[in-house]
């Protein structure tokens, strides 16, 4: 029986559990290149990241003694079929991908191989996170509620990680208290550490460039500085701990024009592609915090992000069933806007300066994302099956399991709290605090109605006036409901007249 084991694009590191289970000379190994990819759009450098990831980890297997196989095809079906006629395979081998959708298309490919004679898939599970599905469902058990906090000491229990026997160091478990710091005066942080990219990398480009107009990909190709392989992830890693690791804390929550990564640790791509592994990089992490004697709050704020956050966003998307991904609680229904698409145009300095960063590298850190763009298309009410596909095209570290809880969830309060015990929703003066756009900005972020008035702080009242009853009990919304009482009726018509006058924002009544 021939054995072939497909590697997906996401799952490049050599102890993956279909590469694990036979010797190179036992298995032929496949890769590909689907052009059916490119017909969601996604972003020029998001897609040579995957791609040249992948290339160069072929070439890693090669070198290992694996027969590799790389085949460029129009569809999935069409490269898997292909390759197991020519190479007569009758048994293949695949670990579980971390996104449902590409799970369910590898099963309808099998389905139609079935009238083969001698032929199975076989399922392994995927080992790329700390938790398997099983585990996760055990811990959330009969919980009515599920919270990141206590998913998160439960993990550090588990891993033993910034532990003094059964009790946190520091006698604390989080410190989000002391991360909180606003960039007063303006934040330069230490210069990332980014490649050149090589003949490989450089092949990709311009194949991708050739198909850019035709599957019309966003973004800038060039300069494309992301790490393609296990040790450039490696080097940022360590770059992270010598520059940046210290200072990560106070300021992670800062948002600074023309400073696109400040102190963040830049790994979330090389995690993602299994380029990295997450407890490597948590015992790393500890280890070289310990040693350094690094700021507890620091240490604890980037082990939680990873530890904490991917861990329970991941858990949460293998738990929720396939509906999940239809979530639309506040009935949001505004089309995606073009100066979303377009990358830039809205005339909002804080928006048109993150989408400027995300059109160059295809990352933003956590709070832009959240706070700029996921704030605005909770306020704005944009559907929320669009956005995630547009963040899911967009982002270099996206993946479908990434954006459905990240988006629906956490930014657009899609779920009904789900994930998220509150709607992340902010007003100019969030934006003004945490951030230095509005210096430049025409609008001004105290004013709620007419034309000079913020946007956000216009659509932030509008919201929720639009939605006031739902949240009129809510114990963490209804103080924000009892103020907007306040308002008089004309200041009330005057802040739902110039959300009306947002063509791309949903200014109906939601109640």
């Amino acid at each position: 029986m021939a054995v072939g084991i497909w590697v997906l694009n996401d799952q490049l590191h050599l102890l993956q559990a279909a590469l694990a289970s036979c010797k190179p000379s036992d298995a032929r190994v496949l890769f590909v290149e689907s052009l059916s990819v490119l017909n969601a759009g996604p972003h020029l450098q998001k897609q040579i990241f995957f791609w040249s990831a992948q290339r160069h980890f072929a070439d890693e297997l090669r070198c290992a003694g694996w027969k590799v196989d790389l085949v460029e095809a129009p569809s999935y079906a069409e490269a898997l079929t292909g390759w197991l006629t020519s190479h007569g395979i009758s048994e293949l081998r695949v670990m579980e991908p971390s996104d449902r959708p590409i799970h369910k298309a590898i099963e309808r490919i099998a389905a139609q191989l079935e009238t083969q004679p001698d032929w199975q898939l076989r399922w392994y599970r995927n080992n790329q996170f700390l938790w398997s599905k099983a585990e996760f469902a055990e811990w959330v058990g009969t919980k009515k509620q599920l919270r990141m906090e206590f998913f998160y000491r439960e993990g550090r229990k588990r891993f033993d990680l910034l532990m003094a026997a059964d009790q946190p160091l520091g006698g604390e478990w989080n410190f989000d208290k002391e991360n909180r710091k606003p960039p007063r005066g303006g934040l330069i942080g230490p210069p990332a550490l980014w490649f050149e990219p090589d003949s490989c990398t450089e092949a990709v480009i311009e194949k991708l460039l050739e198909l850019q107009v035709k599957y019309q990909l966003t973004g800038a190709a060039r300069p494309f500085r992301w790490g393609v392989n296990r040790q450039q992830g490696l080097d940022v890693l360590e770059h992270f701990i010598a520059t940046r690791l210290a200072d990560f804390g106070p300021y992670q929550d800062a948002m600074v024009q023309g400073e696109a990564t400040l102190w963040h640790a830049l790994i979330s791509p090389y995690l993602n592609l299994g380029l990295l592994q997450p407890l490597e990089v948590l015992k790393r992490l500890e280890q070289a915090g310990l040693e350094q004697q690094v700021p507890l709050a620091s240490l604890e704020g980037v082990i939680r992000q990873i530890l904490g956050w991917r861990e329970f966003t991941h858990g949460l998307y293998q738990h929720f069933d396939a509906n999940y991904q239809f979530s639309n609680a506040l009935e949001a229904t505004a089309p995606i806007p073009a100066f979303i698409t377009n990358l830039g145009g809205s005339g909002m300095q804080c928006l048109d300066s993150v989408l400027a960063e995300l059109a160059s590298s295809g990352y933003l850190h956590h709070i832009q994302r959240l706070m700029v763009l996921g704030n605005l298309g909770l306020l704005a009410g944009w559907d929320p099956q669009a956005y995630v596909a547009w963040f899911t095209s967009q982002f270099v570290d996206a993946h479908d399991w990434v954006m459905q809880t990240n988006v629906l969830g956490m930014g657009l309060w899609a779920d009904a709290g789900k994930l998220a015990s509150k709607p992340y929703a902010a007003s100019g003066k969030y934006l003004q605090r945490m951030g230095t756009y509005c210096q430049n900005c025409r609008f001004d972020p105290a004013k709620r109605s007419g034309p000079d008035a913020c946007p956000f702080t216009a659509l932030y009242w509008n919201f929720l006036d639009r939605h006031s009853e739902r949240f009129r009990s809510h114990p963490r919304m209804a103080l924000m409901i009892k103020q907007l009482d306040k308002f008089s009726s004309e200041e009330r018509f005057a802040i739902a007249a110039t959300a009306a006058g947002y063509e791309w924002a949903q200014s109906g009544n939601n109640k």
